[in-house]
């Protein structure tokens, strides 16, 4: 008989299970606290279970973190632990502390199937999703470690973004619980607005999630124009620029915060010129009058060879960045933290052992990509393409 490991469950997964076992609901959430709050694996030290739940836990169940392979700490304090999660598959999490809080991008694939160019994940490919324990193990693992170094039993990880190695909501089913283990006030009791989603798009599911387990959504914009989009974030074929916006804007009915966050990523040449801003600001402004209410994280890029793509001048950052909010348009520029250990934004990588060619497919990619991404003047965006139907409405 295969052991559970009850990291994969959120607390109604957990009573579930717990019943199954003839217990009450009182005895999973004690067993759900010493596994979040106290970080215990041994039943045996979960002094308050009845000993019979701790019996029939032994013989069928464990608390199964993730094997670290390495860790790496920046000299701003930033640190990268590598996880293995079997198969020849490893994915990594960031630790970002700051005064005011400290931040953890979890991973939620191993490799990401979604094959954006400026992200070093999507050219290694993709792998499997991870389960909701591979996920929450991440969080279990990095708060508790935290906690032991600064002997400290407060809570040291105040917000998680779901920023790491994969597209979220492609993996729905694990994320959703995942979610809602770190929401609980018997779990990591993280407020809505500080547990954020960043999605490349996958509108369906933005739909879902708002519905289901609404936190704060970052989402990855890039390009002002579909044209461009398409270029740098294929999905955008399946879900062009118009369909998403409009699911922004409904998504904000739920959303704890009263914005959307559109991350930037600022490419030399390709998305960073003032027709860029123009369109960009043509485009949110047509939104707005529907509703939509936006803030602009323009993140400067962090090379990598393989995506022949270069970082943008910190000037013209800067003046695009002016132009937005001149516009009225709450913009901020991403502080780059950890690129000395490859820890920053788009970098992880991990080590994927690839089932879908990504680098042939990215290489065909970045050569009939040449001439969108790099025309010998910008070029004045398209008018906007109608959204594709969708069968549900």
């Amino acid at each position: 008989m295969s052991l559970v490991n009850l990291l994969d469950y959120d607390l109604d997964g957990l009573a579930a299970y717990c019943e199954q076992l003839g217990e009450k609901r009182f005895r999973a959430t004690q067993l759900f606290r010493w596994i979040h709050q106290r970080g215990v694996a041994d039943f045996g030290q979960m002094s308050d279970l009845a000993r019979s739940l701790r019996d029939k836990l032994a013989g069928r169940a464990v608390v199964a973190g993730l094997p670290v392979i390495s860790q790496h700490e920046s000299a701003d304090g930033t640190i990268k632990w590598l996880f293995d999660v079997g198969g020849g598959n490893a994915v990594e999490a960031v630790f970002i502390p700051e005064d005011d809080r400290g931040t953890l991008c979890v991973s939620s694939q191993a490799g990401c199937a979604v094959g954006c160019r400026f992200c070093s994940t999507g050219h290694q490919g993709f792998s499997r999703n991870l389960t909701t324990g591979e996920i929450v193990a991440q969080l279990w693992f990095a708060e508790h470690f935290l906690r032991q170094r600064l002997n400290s039993a407060e809570r040291v990880i105040s917000n998680v973004v779901m920023m790491g190695m994969g597209e979220p909501l492609q993996n729905y089913a694990a994320l959703l619980p995942a979610l809602r283990t770190m929401l609980s006030d018997h779990g990591y009791g993280l407020s809505r607005r500080r547990l954020t989603v960043s999605t490349s798009g996958v509108v369906p599911m933005m739909e879902r999630l708002a519905q289901d387990c609404p936190v704060a959504l970052a989402v990855s914009l890039h390009a002002p124009t579909d044209e461009l989009r398409d270029a740098l974030v294929p999905l955008n074929r399946k879900y062009p620029l118009d369909e998403l916006l409009a699911a922004c804007t409904a998504y904000l009915a739920h959303a704890p915060r009263d914005f959307i966050t559109f991350e930037y990523c600022m490419l030399d040449g390709v998305n960073d010129q003032p027709e860029h801003a123009e369109a960009l600001l043509a485009l949110v402004r047509r939104h707005a009058a529907r509703g939509l209410r936006c803030k602009f994280n323009l993140i400067p890029f962090n090379p990598f060879p393989a995506s022949g793509l270069k970082r943008s001048p910190a000037a013209r950052v800067t003046a695009f960045g002016a132009r937005l909010n001149e516009a009225g348009i709450v913009t901020t520029i991403r502080k780059t933290r950890g690129d000395d250990i490859d820890a920053a934004c788009g970098q992880l990588a991990g080590d994927v052992q690839d089932r879908t060619r990504a680098a042939e497919r990215m290489a065909r990619r970045r050569e009939a990509a040449t001439v969108v991404l790099h025309p010998a003047r910008p070029t004045a965006p398209k008018p906007a393409r109608p959204p594709a139907p969708n069968p549900a409405h």
